[in-house]
């Protein structure tokens, strides 16, 4: 079989009485999308904190590239090659889109901490940056304000800003949220063509997006993995059903 990029180990976290995430193991293996999904309260948000560093677990380890990466920071795990998108964007609105992209290419460059001007007239970083835009097709949109782009445009800008790290790897929390039906038919073909440059750890509500997308599937209830596996599998598991699909799945 072959070896996951990404993998976490009985990862546990607990907030006083409550278990968010309670011995949660699961993989992402090369070229895959696989999508984690659960009610509200399940401890979604947990483990993507987890994988990304922002939460520490109480036990269990993370690992990446065959790498232990528990007690790395944030920037240490995106200098590996672990890239993020968040559920509320994170980009700078009244920037342009080349600025915001431009932000993720300087992060990875050598001396992050540099003067817009040089950035600007940095013809290595604004190819790396364009080469992003052009991937997810907003290279004509380079020059607009991210405040002026669609809901969905904002999305393909943040994987933009991801793919500037040359990532190994995708964590996506939520990318359909707030896209109405057009809009996330057009992101999940997006998100299914990006699958050849890193596989996707993909957290979802959007169903549709979910089954048209996925791999494999990892169900979570109250912070433990209740199933694992094919769209068919899935649907077909009356613990799921019950749990969390209900009876029209």
């Amino acid at each position: 079989m072959t070896e996951p990029i990404l993998e976490t180990r009985g990862l546990t976290k607990r907030f006083g009485a409550l278990v968010a995430s309670d011995g949660v193991s699961i993989d992402l293996r090369p070229g895959e999308i696989h999508a984690v999904i659960g009610p509200n309260g399940a401890g979604k948000s947990t483990l993507i904190g987890q994988i990304c560093g922002t939460v520490i677990p109480d036990e269990g380890s993370v690992h990446f590239q065959g790498h232990d990466v528990t007690d790395e920071t944030v920037a240490a795990r995106a200098g590996r090659g672990l890239g993020r998108t968040f559920q509320v964007s994170a980009l700078a609105m009244e920037d342009t889109v080349l600025q915001n992209t431009l932000l993720g290419a300087l992060s990875a460059s050598s001396s992050p901490w540099r003067l817009w001007r040089s950035v600007l007239n940095d013809r290595d970083l604004v190819a790396r940056a364009d080469a992003a835009l052009g991937r997810v097709g907003l290279s004509d949109r380079r020059a607009t304000r991210c405040a002026d782009l669609s809901h969905g445009q904002r999305r393909q800008l943040e994987v933009a800003v991801a793919l500037t790290l040359s990532p190994r790897a995708f964590v996506m929390d939520e990318p359909m949220a707030g896209l109405g039906a057009e809009g996330s038919k057009a992101l999940t073909a997006f998100l299914d063509g990006l699958r050849d440059k890193a596989p996707i750890l993909l957290v979802e509500h959007d169903m549709d997006a979910v089954f048209a997308l996925a791999d494999r599937i990892s169900v979570l209830a109250e912070g433990r993995i209740l199933a694992t596996g094919t769209v068919a599998e899935i649907r077909a598991d009356p613990e799921v059903r019950t749990a969390y699909l209900g009876e029209d799945a």
